[in-house]
């Protein structure tokens, strides 16, 4: 029998011959950065909402004094579509003074109809924001930001064109949209109980 004699072949050799006959996968390339979105809300963006809320009220009672129901309610739709998520479902809105049937304002037209009247629709709606609001503060008894979500309860001072000073409840609730801008989802309104 005649010995055979090994040839010692080199490790790239065997390499270079796998991947060019297949037998070796290729290294997939590194994948794309993973775009990140982050929709976590700050005590900042929440505070800001508030006062643009106020301001809000204040613009639409000083527009109708000036220039009528009409440049009012123009107003007022920009402003519950800036400001409200009615463009991503129904927002859960409980004015102060509305009475059953039309208690919730759950569409768009229903939180129109309460700010501004004019809806024979919500027959009862003489318009909230009508009213000669001249000021407007908030005065929060907590914040609570979970993420992508924020709730706060305080009271909501409005001041009348005569100086009169009406205090209110309030508890809003707050997600971000696609685009990043705060929205109120829940808008709960109610008079102080009196204790009698």
């Amino acid at each position: 029998m005649t010995a055979r004699r090994l040839i010692p072949v080199s490790a790239t050799l065997v390499l270079s011959l796998a991947a060019a006959t297949g037998a070796i996968a290729k290294t997939p390339a590194a994948p794309a950065a993973a775009t990140v979105v982050n929709q976590a809300i700050s005590e900042a963006e929440v505070l800001g909402a508030q006062r643009a809320w106020c301001q809000a009220l204040v613009d639409i009672s000083t527009t109708h004094a000036r220039s009528g129901q009409a440049a009012a309610k123009a107003l007022a739709e920009r402003v519950i579509d800036s400001a409200y998520g009615y463009q991503m479902g129904a927002v859960l809105f409980k004015p102060t003074l509305t009475v059953a049937p039309q208690t919730f304002r759950t569409t768009r037209a229903g939180a129109l109809a309460y700010f501004v009247g004019g809806d024979a629709a919500f027959p009862k709606d003489t318009g909230f924001a009508l009213k000669g609001w001249t000021n407007c503060e908030v005065a929060n008894a907590a914040v609570f930001i979970a993420g992508d979500s924020a709730t706060t309860m305080g009271n909501v001072r409005i001041t009348n064109s005569k100086g009169d000073v009406t205090t209110v409840d309030k508890t809003w609730g707050y997600v971000k949209d696609d685009a990043g801008r705060l929205r109120i989802v829940l808008h709960h309104s109610s008079l102080p109980f009196s204790g009698n």
